[in-house]
């Protein structure tokens, strides 16, 4: 089979070099022209599971969180919390906790998720716009590391709930910087429209009326300011923003032991060119080494797409192909109810083949799902040889994809597995019929 490059654009149709795409990943990889996950072949998975699924390998999971902890090993205090929004699978987290990573939480349910899958939670953060009292009581009572706070009342609830269990509640401030991260606006977080953290020009303030709270325990500043970024200056820029004000809080007597950067760090989907983590690592460590030797203030960090998501594939199946006069639609076992990122945020994924087709004529193709909205696709106008049947993979799927699936259409979610080394195994059962109505009652 002829592979074209992923810049290549012939007739409107995007041409993706599937050996070069999958080149540039770890553990993904072609074998005797059958796409491999981590060691296992995809006919492999797809005979003893069926599609759609979603494979992850637990080999780059764990070389995506080795990169951080290596670039950053400078500092004497860093604390990678991954962002568990991204995929929080049970088996994902287990791994991730077992090399050591704290985690980046934004409801009570991840929480349960990451104390059930071994984590500290004295290693998380917990970050997010709307924690009533009940998740900062189940919070506290288990010890949590951080609150990353995003308003003023929220601090007037923590503390209340601390004074009643008796305790004091460590706590950061995030403060939006009011930097562009030039990113989707759905994913941007740190502009001063965006509904996240508390404004730069009132930080001092809001930490002098923490400081006066009785049971908060100030620890930290805390940073983030949006999703997929491919450059490192955004990073810079808003680094430099909350360095002026750690200056400032200490010249006040308000002394923080860390600094949260977040995540955001991206990804590349097909031809994309993000900076790598040593880049920007690189970046970042002269002002956090200085911080260090100032401060002594240690470093976290929240990556979660950045980890996850060039970990894990979507197999789906050729359904149904029908060309029409003025498109080609092939349509898959998945949908927008299994991967909505394309249909949320129009982002363009790469879809490849497990395997040559040698039959087929390449043409163009809208790929799609069976869901009953025009906006259900997975990717639009791509080159390919299809047939009915043909099994396809959909790249970068391990972040933000099995998280945001819904049942939309009465479909049941697709099976979940892990990879590694050749072996595989379920980590989530695909759900059945009665999966789809156990709870309600007539």
């Amino acid at each position: 089979m002829t592979f074209h490059t992923a810049s290549q654009t012939i007739d409107g149709a995007l041409h993706i070099d599937a050996r070069t795409l999958t080149d540039a990943l770890d553990f993904i990889d072609y074998q005797d022209d059958i796409l491999h996950i981590d060691g296992v072949s995809s006919d492999t998975l797809v005979q003893t599971y069926g599609t759609p699924l979603y494979v992850y390998s637990k080999n780059a999971l764990l070389a995506n969180y080795t990169a951080y902890v290596e670039s950053f090993s400078a500092l004497n205090d860093v604390q990678i919390c991954y962002a568990v929004k991204a995929n929080s699978n049970l088996a994902v987290l287990a791994t991730l906790a077992k090399a050591g990573a704290g985690f980046d939480i934004v409801s009570v349910g991840e929480l349960s998720r990451v104390l059930k899958a071994g984590g500290d939670a004295g290693r998380v953060v917990y970050s997010g716009v709307g924690k009533t009292a009940s998740d900062i009581k189940v919070a506290l009572e288990a010890g949590i590391g951080c609150f990353n706070v995003e308003a003023l009342s929220e601090l007037d609830t923590i503390n209340a709930v601390a004074q009643t269990l008796g305790k004091t509640a460590p706590i950061a401030l995030r403060i939006n910087p009011d930097v562009d991260a030039k990113t989707h606006p759905y994913i941007s977080t740190g502009m001063k429209d965006n509904k996240f953290g508390i404004a730069h020009d009132v930080a001092v303030s809001a930490y002098e009326y923490a400081k006066g709270l009785a049971n908060i325990e100030i620890v930290g500043i805390d940073c983030h300011i949006g999703s997929q970024l491919t450059e490192v200056k955004p990073f810079v820029d808003a680094l430099d923003k909350v360095i002026e004000l750690i200056d400032e809080l200490d010249a006040r007597g308000i002394r923080l032991k860390h600094i949260d950067l977040g995540g955001g760090l991206g990804v590349r989907y097909i031809d994309e060119n993000p900076a790598s983590v040593h880049e920007f690592a690189e970046a970042l460590l002269p002002k956090l080494l200085a911080l260090q030797a100032k401060y002594g203030l240690g470093l976290h960090l929240e990556p979660g797409r950045n980890i996850a998501a060039n970990a894990g594939v979507l197999l789906t199946k050729v359904d149904v192909l029908k060309p029409t006069e003025h498109k080609n639609f092939a349509i898959m076992d998945a949908s927008m109810s299994e991967l909505i990122r394309p249909a949320l945020y129009e982002s363009v994924m790469a879809i490849i083949p497990t395997k040559p087709n040698h039959t087929a004529d390449v043409a163009t193709w809208d790929i799609v799902g069976t869901v009953c909205e025009s906006s259900d696709f997975l990717g639009k106008d791509r080159a390919l040889a299809l047939q009915v049947g043909d099994v396809l993979a959909i790249t970068g799927a391990g972040a933000y994809g099995f998280t945001m699936a819904s049942n939309y259409n009465t479909r049941p979610r697709p099976c979940e597995v892990m990879a590694d080394g050749g072996l595989h195994r379920v980590v989530r059962v695909r759900e059945t019929l009665e999966d789809l109505w156990r709870g309600e009652s007539i």
